[in-house]
Order: structure tokens, then C-alpha cells, then sequence
């Protein structure tokens, strides 16, 4: 009789115990995906609510908003023009050469310059806000413009909005100087639900804490459409990065 050779495999127990080893790994991977996420809707929280600090202090210190400061280039020098036209709103600063605002209490994108890009650039020059901003757009390098976030590698902005009637895609209200994103994408709705429910109180369109509507693919809040959307909640069952998010904080 011709002797077959011996055949080896895994048992039944081996093959268990290789099975929960890669659960196991699997889910302390998913785990700590989530601590990971956590933490940056924290840091995403906090840094929103140091840039509304640093803009009181700079407020205290220079009777003005960072920004809309009327006599900025008087402390940091003129960029260009005559520090309140269209040649200082498109001149890149690589110091802290500025354009002076409009004094009236809002940070605003219009004409003639940008007091909103100029906002990250006077807190900086006022040492309330660490690195350099040249004060001028560059979609190609927002870190140029102002500070990235942790979150999704996203850029904060300020902006001063009032919508009167609302639309498809902004609720109705006056935003005041709101800290806010240059991106539209930085949240999924659960993501700005969880983050509007610990600080606020867990609606899209009221308190401190708003979203824009996100688009007509993937809403970011329910009721999507509408022009006033008084009744509209976080579209929770939707898991796509669409809501753009704005601190209301009064300053």
C-alpha cells in the first residue's frame, strides 16, 4: 500500500480565532476612525469659538472689527492705492501692509475691498491669530487667505450676510459677522447635528449654530426648496459632506 503524505490545514478553532482577531481589528480601526472624527468636531467647535474671542479682543483693543477697521494702514501701512480702493483690495501683502475698512460694524465681501479676506490679515498683525495672510483671495492656496482647519483640511471664513426672504439654499435671517467656511462642503448633517445639539440648539435655521440647505441631491436639512423652511430639521439620513456651516456669535 502506497502511503498518502499527511494533509495540513487550518481547524475549525484556528480558522475561529482568526476571525475574531480581524473583528477585532476591524473594529478598533472603526473605533478609532470615530475618536479621530470626534475630536475634530471639537477642535472644529472651539477653534469657531477662538476666532469670535480674538475678534473681541481686537475689538477692545483697536474700537473696531478686525477687518472693517477704518484706520488699520495707520498701525500696519498702506498696501496700495490709497488703503480703501480696488488697487489695495487686489494687492497681495507679504507683510503686514493693509486696506482699511468701512467702520460700520460688518465684515463685508463687497466693494471696494474685501474686508472679510482683510479680517484674517489684521488679527494676525495684531498678534491675536498665528501665521501670515496675504488679505487677498488665492482659490488655488486658501492657506494664504486664512486659516485651515482641522476638519477635512477645509479653510475658515468670516462673512456678513442678510437674507430677507430666504431661498433654496439660505434660510432667512440677518447672519451678522458670523465665523464660517470658504468651503461648502465641511459637514455631513449628523456631523452639524451633533455639533448644533451641544452648543446650540439642534436646529439648521436658529440660535447661534445655522447650516445652509445644501443642494437639491443631497439636502443637508429637510423641507429643502422652500424659501422660509421654519419647520426644517437636519436631513440625518443623508451621510454626504453637503452642509455649510455659520457661528452666529454676536460680535
Amino acid at each position: 500500500m502506497i502511503a498518502r503524505p499527511a494533509q495540513s490545514g487550518f481547524s475549525l478553532v484556528e480558522l475561529s480565532i482568526v476571525l475574531v482577531i480581524l473583528g477585532l481589528l476591524t473594529g478598533g480601526i472603526l473605533g478609532g476612525q470615530a475618536l479621530i472624527r470626534a475630536a475634530e468636531l471639537r477642535s472644529f467647535t472651539l477653534d469657531a469659538q477662538k476666532h469670535a474671542s480674538s475678534t473681541q479682543a481686537f475689538r477692545d483693543k483697536y474700537l473696531a472689527f478686525p477687518g472693517d477697521m477704518p484706520n488699520a494702514t495707520a498701525f500696519w501701512g498702506v498696501a496700495a492705492g490709497n488703503g480703501r480702493d480696488v488697487a489695495c483690495r487686489d494687492f497681495k501683502s507679504t507683510g503686514p501692509a493693509t486696506c482699511n475698512g468701512d467702520g460700520d460694524g460688518r465684515v463685508e465681501s463687497a466693494s471696494p475691498i474685501n474686508e472679510a479676506l482683510r479680517y484674517w490679515q489684521h488679527l494676525a498683525s495684531a498678534s491675536l491669530l498665528e501665521g501670515q495672510y496675504t488679505g487677498t483671495w488665492n482659490a488655488s492656496s486658501l492657506s494664504e487667505t486664512s486659516p485651515r482647519m482641522k476638519l477635512r483640511n477645509k479653510h475658515w471664513g468670516v462673512y456678513s450676510w442678510v437674507i430677507a426672504a430666504g431661498n433654496t439654499t439660505t434660510f432667512a435671517g440677518d447672519y451678522g459677522n458670523a465665523i464660517s467656511t470658504h468651503e461648502y462642503d465641511v459637514l455631513t448633517p449628523e456631523e452639524a447635528w451633533s455639533v448644533d445639539t451641544k452648543i446650540d440648539d439642534g436646529k439648521p435655521n436658529q440660535g447661534k449654530f445655522w447650516v445652509g440647505k445644501g443642494d437639491a441631491t443631497y439636502p443637508c436639512t429637510t423641507l429643502f426648496g422652500q424659501p422660509t423652511d421654519l419647520g426644517a430639521e437636519y436631513n440625518l439620513a443623508n451621510t454626504n459632506v453637503v452642509c455649510y456651516p455659520h457661528f452666529l456669535y454676536v460680535f
